[in-house]
């Protein structure tokens, strides 16, 4: 990889490392690419580019979702690192530049874009797409690209705002990172982001409240000691099972195993939990690529 590409992320990982300690566990994975004696980078980098007399904005963007717009142009959401969650008009068809656009922007692809950014237009343009992390191991591996297509489109479905948010992209940088490295507990990998990624979006479930034969009140994430009257709620014993999730993170996944009917409903009843506290989302596509491959 290249070096400033390497540690233009790491730096940005470092950097909302201390603002968001909770993930410290994750600090390996953001040395893999530079060591710690390497100056960090000036991350808001603007040039002009020649002849032209525009100004171009460097910035990070991680792939969420690409929809056709015609015959010539698709609409590409990305997260970026400059300005939250953002659109692009890219190239589509069987041209040289459609093609290497292509193969770039796949789900989960953090790249590095040189874009023509005008905050009167809804629609970015981008000058040229660098690839900055190989997703090789993504890609060529059925259980991690289809956890790679799931976790995409809730972001896609989740991240609405156009402010950026440095904790949240590096936290989804970071576990990009992880997924794209990792071998054992990868089948877990999916459960664990999409209950960490809850803190981010504020409606983390209330820990503190757990006690063991409690109800979970999905609703309002919190234990409760008796039954809620709404049907939102997680029994005891699948509440036990929740809080028990809720202490894995991406280097204790191996320990938890579960078979594919347990895994599933686990899935539902964290898809339940977002549902409940993002309404927006629409029905997901992607969880019975999931299902498919775990079966």
């Amino acid at each position: 990889m290249d070096k400033y590409n390497a540690l233009y992320l790491y730096n940005i990982c470092c950097e909302a490392q201390f603002s968001h300690s909770r993930y410290n566990h994750c600090s390996r994975i953001n040395k893999i690419n530079a060591p710690n004696q390497y100056r960090p980078l000036d991350k808001t980098t603007i040039f002009v580019e020649k002849f032209t007399g525009r100004m171009l904005e460097k910035t990070l963007g991680i792939v969420l979702h690409i929809i056709p717009y015609n015959d010539k142009i698709s609409v590409a959401h990305l997260y970026t690192e400059q300005y939250g969650r953002s659109s692009y008009l890219i190239p589509q068809g069987g041209g040289k530049k459609a093609r290497m656009f292509r193969s770039l922007f796949m789900p989960f692809s953090i790249l590095e874009l040189d874009i023509d950014y005008r905050n009167s237009r809804e629609l970015q343009k981008i000058i040229e797409a660098r690839t900055v992390l190989p997703l090789q191991n993504i890609y060529s591996d059925p259980v991690k690209n289809a956890e790679a297509l799931f976790l995409s489109e809730v972001l896609c479905q989740t991240i609405k705002e156009p402010e950026p948010n440095l904790p949240l992209f590096a936290f989804i940088a970071r576990s990009i990172q992880v997924l794209n490295i990792m071998e054992e507990g990868k089948a877990n990998f999916h459960l664990c982001f999409l209950l960490q990624l809850c803190s981010f979006l504020g409606f983390s479930p209330n820990m503190e409240t757990y006690r063991p034969g409690y109800f979970f009140d999905m609703l309002n994430g919190i234990f409760s000691p008796s039954r809620p009257i709404h049907t939102y709620t997680l029994d005891a014993r699948e509440a036990e099972v929740f809080a028990r999730l809720t202490r894995m993170d991406f280097n204790n996944l191996r320990h938890f195993k579960f078979n594919r009917g347990e895994r599933n409903a686990i899935l539902d009843r964290i898809l339940t939990y977002y549902r409940l506290h993002q309404p927006d989302i629409s029905e997901l596509r992607s969880p019975e690529i999931l299902r498919a491959i775990f079966d």
